[in-house]
């Protein structure tokens, strides 16, 4: 076996482990917000959670996340260093981290009133109440997050990937059981203050301890392979701890925008009622699956695109850098098709039961079809993105990031008004399709010359795909809701399923005429995969 078919194996492999593994974390993720969504609908709870939960949650998202900046610049150093070095590079730069996040937590706790009447600028007088208790209890995430941050990349950059993939369901399997003896014990009384704020309360305490429990679960991993203890060590000089803090400064730095990009997505969203907890409903049902196939399209690439970093590698580079493209459009443009022509039975499925009516899926389902657009540009930016990191350049998404956020204050200012909470959505989705142009601009005179005008001719083509592929679902949607009108949970399901499978094969059947390398090696691999299960 050649060194290529190694490495492709690999891949494919690594890949296989880390979709896995997401797999198992995304639906204990979708249990839990299903969870919410029965107990709490889209009420004060859910609303004020909503606005307390976006500082931790976005640090625990990206900063702690799988293919944030912690995670990418601890990959893009440690991969290119022998593994007997990790742990004292691991313990200063977790050092160096929690001192500034511990500063953040403090004020978080101090200033939490003011950050919501801040964030939050039309929220009535019991979700603000509400809101503040709860972003109190959960400040402390600010630091976990930075720490599982870490230990994501540590472990992966030593070839461990089944773990930190799979440590995101601790958090959730806590807050099921914490909302399960809620239920239980207090029982429905929507309307009572007292069940609202003690329902708040348990929500972000119980998300508290899920922080707890997925860091502790990796550090055990990261002592066991020695990879680092929990040792005070403030040594900048150590090597490669100045590797690692250029890249992740300015990374987190960009990070740090897209969280005023977010912020002010609820700043315009706060008058609008239960548009915090749409929109929330809605990225989650958005990112169960983005989750999952970004994840195994990043998460192998990003080490390759490390190790092919130097000038002479460029080639091979280019191509990898093609293969995330197309692989990401292959991925996302049929699933936004999905998204789009079948969101009502969707969120009706998923959500639709308890306190969660139907009137709040009126509510959710324009922004979910909102938020299908953008999946392709969402993955596709943060392909790119990854090949700035391993080129060792933050600097360049920083400065973009720092664009992006007048351009989404504009488009918010624009868009809200005619499209409501939709139409902040639609302003993510233009930021994110102008930082995806841009940085392949960028990167087009860096790695001097990409072959954009072919690439750009293909994905155009994908894009008439996934527009016939939606008419296709929609029709079938239409058609459907004509013959059964019944509102039976077993027909939307039927439903569901029936459309998902029409758009996905109407897809494949239109995208196959492409003859697309990327999508005839996503076929092979399934068929391997069916034809050993079969041996």
């Amino acid at each position: 076996m050649t060194n290529k078919q190694l490495n492709n194996r690999s891949l494919a492999n690594i890949a296989g482990i880390v979709a896995l593994a997401t797999l198992v974390s995304k639906v204990f993720g979708l249990f839990r917000e299903v969870a919410i969504a029965a107990v709490f609908g889209i009420g004060p709870v859910v609303n004020a959670y909503r606005y307390a939960y976006v500082l931790p949650g976005f640090l625990l998202i990206l900063l702690g996340g799988i293919n944030g900046p912690f995670h990418s610049s601890l990959v893009s150093v440690l991969a290119k260093r022998d593994r007997s070095e990790s742990a004292k590079i691991v313990e200063t730069v977790s050092t160096i981290v929690s001192i500034f996040l511990l500063i953040a937590t403090f004020l978080l706790i101090l200033f939490a009133d003011k950050y919501i009447d801040l964030a939050a600028h039309g929220l009535d007088s019991q979700s603000r109440r509400i809101a503040i208790e709860q972003l109190k209890i959960m400040a402390p995430l600010a630091v976990l997050a930075g720490l599982i941050g870490i230990g994501f990349g540590t472990l992966n950059a030593a070839n461990l990937y089944w773990l930190p993939s799979v440590s995101p369901l601790f958090s959730s399997l806590i807050t099921l059981i914490g909302l399960g003896v809620f239920a239980f014990v207090v029982g429905k009384q929507v309307h009572s203050a007292h069940y609202l704020e003690l329902g708040g309360i348990i929500l972000a305490t119980t998300t508290l301890a899920g922080g707890i429990l997925q860091w502790l679960v990796q550090v055990f991993a990261q002592w066991k392979h020695g990879l680092g203890t929990l040792k005070f060590r403030l040594n900048w000089r150590t090597p490669g701890v100045s590797d690692v803090l250029r890249v992740m400064i300015p990374a987190t730095l960009s990070s740090g925008m897209l969280l005023i990009n977010t912020s002010t997505d609820m700043y315009f969203a706060a008058p609008i009622e239960g548009a915090a907890a749409a929109m929330s409903y809605s990225n989650f049902l958005i990112l169960t699956p983005l989750g999952i196939i970004s994840n195994m399209i990043l998460v192998p690439l990003f080490p390759v695109f490390s190790r092919l970093s130097d000038r002479e590698n460029w080639p091979q580079l280019k191509i990898k850098i093609k293969e995330g493209i197309f692989l990401s459009a292959l991925t996302m443009l049929p699933l936004t098709a999905i998204f789009v022509s079948l969101a009502l039975p969707l969120v009706q499925v998923i959500y639709q039961r308890g306190a969660f009516n139907r009137a709040a899926s009126d509510v959710v389902v324009p922004v979910v079809m909102a938020y299908g657009v953008g999946m392709f540009f969402y993955l596709g930016r943060d392909v790119l993105l990854r090949v700035f990191y391993a080129l060792g350049d933050g600097s360049i998404p920083a400065r973009i990031s720092i664009i992006n956020i007048l351009l989404n204050f504009g488009a918010d200012f624009f868009l809200v008004g005619p499209f409501k909470t939709p139409g902040l959505i639609l302003a993510t989705v233009t930021v994110n399709i102008i930082s995806m142009v841009a940085f392949l601009w960028i990167l087009n005179r860096r790695l001097e010359g990409l072959p954009i005008a072919q690439w750009s001719a293909i994905i155009f083509k994908l894009f008439a795909i996934t527009f016939i592929s939606t008419l296709v679902g929609w029709g079938f949607d239409h058609a459907w809701r004509e013959i059964f009108t019944s509102h039976n949970h077993l027909l939307r399901l039927l439903e569901l399923i029936l459309g998902v499978v029409i758009v996905l094969a109407c897809f494949a059947g239109l995208a196959w005429q492409l003859k697309l390398p990327e999508l005839e090696i996503v076929v092979s691999k399934f068929q391997q995969k069916l034809l050993k299960r079969k041996s």
